[in-house]
Formats: structure tokens, C-alpha cells, sequence
């Protein structure tokens, strides 16, 4: 701890503290080139990953709880729900979600600035903040990654074969 800070200085820092780290990070990351979230998906099936989410993690029952601050910016896009079935919305939500993963991500590595004026037993209250307060939307996004690229592929592939029997016909 290298500021020392009254109890109620504390709560303010870190209430404070938490509010700046995390919307700053998403006005920041929100302008972030959209070619830097745009890759193809890793090598674990996506069936295998929806249904680890499901089972283990049951994700189902809780992510409609999870908050969206996504909207609350310009240019933000809404991801707690799916308002279109074609690919390039698919795509994008897609590319969203890592977008606010990274976001998240970052967020609960933040957790290490509140050692400048919490001290340690303060400091652990915000360790169990920042996981219970972002590790839930990372595997909310992850589960909702490995659903819309499952979906993704069945749009693509109904396209393909219709290209490829045109092709057969010409």
C-alpha cells in the first residue's frame, strides 16, 4: 500500500476506481479496429465447448442476469440478444463478444492498481469483486461465441451448396 487512506476513502477509491477501470477499458476497447477481434474460431469443437458451458457451468440458468454496458456507449453493440439470423450480424456479434472478453479480461487484471492504497485484507475484497464481477461475462461471452459459430457455419454452408449446384447446372 503506498497511500495510506481513511475506511472511507477506501470504499470511495475503490468504488471510484472500479467505475473508471472498467468503463474506461470498454470506451477504449469499444474503439479498437474491429480487424483485431476478427480471426477464425480455435481448434475445440464448438458442440463439445456449448455443451461444457451448459452442463458444468450452467450458464443457461444465470447469463440473463448478467448487465450489458455495451449499449450505454456510442458505436456499442448489444449482445443480450440475437436480433438477426444472417451472417454478417452473426459475424460481428461474434467479433463482439471477443471484444468484450478482452475488455473483461483486462478489467480483472486492474485488480493489481488497487494495491496502491488498499491494504492487503482490502485489497483480497476487491480480488473477490473482480472475478465474481467479470469472470461470469467472460464465460458468458465464450458460451455465447461457441453457440453463434455453430450458427455461423449452418448459415454459411446452406450458401455453399446452392453455389456449388448452380455451378453443376452451368
Amino acid at each position: 500500500m503506498l497511500i495510506e487512506l481513511p475506511t472511507w476513502g477506501l470504499v470511495a477509491g475503490n468504488i471510484g476506481g472500479w467505475l473508471v477501470l472498467q468503463f474506461g477499458l470498454a470506451w477504449m476497447i469499444l474503439r479498437l479496429p474491429a480487424r483485431w477481434f476478427d480471426r477464425r474460431p480455435g481448434k475445440l469443437s464448438a458442440r463439445r465447448e456449448t455443451r461444457f458451458y451448459e452442463q458444468f457451468l450452467r450458464v443457461k440458468t444465470w447469463k440473463h442476469r448478467l448487465p450489458d454496458a455495451a449499449p450505454w456507449f456510442r458505436g456499442g453493440f448489444a449482445k443480450r440478444e440475437l436480433k438477426a439470423a444472417d451472417d454478417d450480424y452473426v459475424r460481428r456479434f461474434i467479433l463482439e463478444t471477443r471484444r468484450a472478453e478482452l475488455c473483461h479480461w483486462l478489467a480483472l487484471g486492474g485488480v493489481f492498481l488497487f494495491l496502491i492504497w488498499n491494504p492487503w485484507y482490502a485489497w483480497l475484497g476487491n480480488v473477490v469483486y473482480a472475478v465474481l464481477g467479470n469472470l461470469p461475462c467472460i464465460v458468458a461471452q465464450r458460451y455465447n461465441r461457441s453457440r453463434l459459430g455453430r450458427l455461423a457455419t449452418r448459415l454459411v454452408q446452406p450458401a455453399a451448396a446452392r453455389d456449388t449446384r448452380r455451378a453443376r447446372r452451368n
